[in-house]
This record gives C-alpha cells, structure tokens and sequence, in this order.
C-alpha cells in the first residue's frame, strides 16, 4: 500500500532524526501543526474513549477519501495522534481498515517510546476512525 504524502514526509523527517531527543522535538512540532479544534468540537460525541489523555476526533468523507481532524489536551499524545493522521488521511475505507498502527510508528523509530497506554490509546483512536469510516 503506498503512503499518503504528509506519511511520507512524517518517515523521511523522522528517519533522518539523530536519536530520541531530537525525534521527541519532532514530535512536539508535528503535534504544534495540527489545526486546533473549537470548543463546539469538544464534546463528549466526538471524545475518544480508551485513553488517558482527552481525545477528540472528527473525520468526514470526501470522494471516497477520508480526512481527519483530531485535538489531545496532552502534547506528546497531540504530536502521536498528528502522525497517525499523517498516516491514514486520505486512504478510502478498505485501507484505513489494513493500517498497521505498531509497523507504522516503528518505522517512525518511535515505538520503543509507546507505553502500554499511549500504545493502547492510539489503538482507541483508530479503531473510532474505523467505526467512523464503517
């Protein structure tokens, strides 16, 4: 399956990142770039359960594409959820439903850092971007 742009340049910037501190400011910055969500967007309908952090997520269809805007009140969790969506923004639905999540953030270089619960978190999180997209 090839790679979404935005995943392509997440691999190629992260890839290149000598050692976890300076993958760690990469995430922060990627999670810095993702849009802000209102406070209409912020409810309860749109929260993802299964995490620790607060999660929000909205995902529309768009010919056949799928486009997702995602908010975190924690940054590390923000700058996970930014890759993820760098991952499967853009994928129809058949693909969003093969995305690898550990594969995906192990060619990042970042899943040694996942703990369990942020490992389990982003799991919750695209398992809703697959609810959504059935």
């Amino acid at each position: 399956m090839s790679l979404p742009a935005e995943a392509l340049l997440a691999l190629q910037t992260f890839q290149q990142a000598a050692g976890w501190e300076q993958r760690a400011r990469l995430l922060m910055q990627w999670g810095d770039r993702l849009p802000a969500l209102g406070d209409a967007d912020k409810v309860e309908a749109n929260r993802v359960h299964g995490c620790e952090s607060q999660v929000w997520l909205l995902g529309a269809v768009q010919a056949g594409h799928w486009q997702f805007a995602a908010s975190s009140d924690a940054r590390l969790i923000r700058g996970l959820v930014a890759l993820l969506l760098a991952r499967v923004n853009g994928l129809s639905t058949q693909e969003l439903q093969e995305v690898d999540l550990p594969d995906w953030f192990n060619q990042l270089g970042l899943s040694r850092q996942l703990s369990p619960s942020r490992s389990n978190g982003l799991n919750a999180v695209l398992q809703r971007m697959r609810e959504l997209a059935l």
